[in-house]
């Protein structure tokens, strides 16, 4: 109760709520220790004083000569430096045009993963101790790296190379494609060979093959981990088609680039028959999309046969429109200070 109303609601009824009883058994209200506007503002005047900023920010380039001993370039660009296993120059810009490619439908896709109901964000994104025969534990001993020294993927999150071999590598994790399997585990179509997620979207990307993930309810809950969307675009998943969405996630991934799709009402994967055997194709993507558009979703069965049905676009806004118009937040925010439209 305590936490919510500190995140920063104003509702007069939570305020009038006990929150607890003190020692004696009374009832505790918020109202009780919530400070009034006027405290607030009060508060802010007696501490907020220009002299402070100044005492503490006029110095800061000489404040700090622990600080300015550590060795640095004199250049205005980062030096990027290939050896390193814990930062690298990240790759959202790399394939980036000045303008944006037009809208298009996602054709011939093909399943990287079907997943079940509640699959959260520690599921997805790289998370915890790195394992030596992982496809991140591999890149590190290639690159000189002590199993001792691994460290977490925590720690690494500013080397990509890393981080996207851990996405969807959680021990825990089960694909449904792979029944009876737990763990970062996929069938790579057509020859049927099971590998980890990131070398089945690295050979599918090889093939210029785009992908697409199936899922259940409340797809991407838990805490709003940034590379859970990170890694999920760079794996070359264009679309994510999910009975419901967590909000956060659902909106990171719209800033990478990647659709969120939702089934309609009465429809989910396991009704359809959907088994991540099929070919799926994602029609009515064009530059005239809408927010909460309905699009058609067909699907090539592996006897050849084909059915439509038709899902949601979770653009959300006009503003999703253009991020995912823009492949992502990044190329929309970068092609405004460039003051080029999508």
């Amino acid at each position: 109760m305590v936490a919510y109303a500190l995140a920063g609601t104003t509702d007069i009824d939570l305020v009038n709520e006990p929150i607890g009883k003190d020692e004696n058994g009374t009832p505790v209200y918020l109202r009780e220790i919530w400070p009034s506007q006027n405290e607030i503002a009060d508060a802010i005047a007696r501490t907020a004083k220009p002299e402070v900023f100044r005492r503490l920010y006029n110095n800061v380039s000489t404040s700090n000569p622990d600080w300015n001993k550590i060795p640095s370039e004199d250049s205005p660009l980062y030096p990027w430096k290939e050896s390193s296993t814990y930062i690298q120059n990240p790759p959202f810009f790399d394939t980036m045009e000045t303008l944006a490619a037009p809208l298009h439908d996602i054709t011939h896709a093909l399943v990287l993963g079907v997943f079940g109901d509640s699959i959260t964000t520690d599921h997805i994104s790289p998370a915890g101790s790195i394992a030596a025969d992982s496809p991140a534990g591999r890149y590190l001993i290639e690159h000189g790296v002590a199993k001792k020294d691994f460290n977490q993927y925590g720690t690494r999150r500013g080397n990509d190379r890393v981080m996207l071999r851990g996405t969807f590598a959680n021990i825990r994790l089960k694909n449904l494609m792979v029944p009876g399997v737990e763990g970062g585990v996929t069938i790579h179509f057509p020859d049927g060979e099971q590998l980890p997620i990131y070398d089945a979207a690295m050979k599918y990307k090889t093939e210029g093959v785009p992908l697409v993930i199936i899922a259940g309810k409340e797809y991407g809950t838990g805490s709003s981990r940034d590379w859970a969307a990170k890694g999920t675009a760079l794996l070359g998943v264009q679309a994510v088609l999910a009975e419901s969405f967590e909000r956060i996630h659902r909106s990171n991934l719209v800033g990478m680039g990647v659709l969120p799709l939702q089934f309609k009402e009465g429809q989910n994967a396991e009704l359809l028959g959907l088994t991540g055997k099929e070919i799926i194709s994602v029609e009515g993507i064009n530059e005239q999309m809408l927010p909460k558009q309905d699009v058609t979703v067909k699907v090539e069965k592996a006897d050849g046969n084909t059915f439509t049905f038709t899902m949601t676009a979770r653009l959300d806004t006009p503003v999703e429109v253009a991020y995912y118009a823009n492949g992502g937040i990044l190329p929309t925010v970068l092609r405004g200070l460039l003051n080029i439209e999508a």
